[in-house]
């Protein structure tokens, strides 16, 4: 599943603040979802609606099983900026995976398992707090990270520091 990948980092937010320039919050009209387990406080991962909704489409698609499977998160060394998102379907959560679960009753789905997302102990930390987003507009699709972590983005906007 290919991603894209759009950032605003905590330092450009708070310089265009500084700098008297409001620009729109990124999560300005998206509903937000936390996980089932969620206690409030306590940063983990997120998802909007919309990109619950793709994630479901896409398992189903793949054929992957919400019982055991999921969506896997993660960070790799690389790209512009000196750190790279990633994303793919697991058929399982690993030993040490941090595993959100995400209700399928905002998607009409009462009776259906959660939707699970994993994320291993070094992503994590650049993780942590993060919102998952999807866009779909005429001209561009997919998933959008929206992660208070990160520092700079590059211009592609696929990968990060911190």
């Amino acid at each position: 599943m290919a991603a894209m990948v759009s950032l605003q980092t905590a330092a450009e937010r708070d310089a265009q603040h500084a700098e008297g320039i409001e620009k729109k919050d990124p999560l300005a009209g998206l509903t937000v979802l936390s996980p089932e387990s969620h206690i409030p406080g306590q940063k983990g991962i997120q998802v909007t609606l919309k990109a619950l909704k793709r994630i479901r489409n896409a398992m189903a698609k793949e054929n992957v099983s919400p019982d055991m499977g999921g969506l896997r998160v993660g960070i790799t060394g690389g790209g512009c900026s000196g750190l790279s998102y990633n994303i793919r379907f697991d058929s399982q959560a690993r030993e040490r995976d941090r595993v959100y679960c995400f209700s399928q009753s905002p998607l009409g789905e009462e009776n259906a398992p959660p939707i699970r997302i994993f994320v291993d102990p070094k992503s994590f930390i650049y993780l942590h707090g993060m919102v998952l987003d999807f866009e779909e507009t005429i001209m561009r699709q997919g998933f959008n990270f929206i992660n208070p972590n990160s520092t700079k983005s590059c211009g592609c906007g696929s990968s990060f520091s911190s």
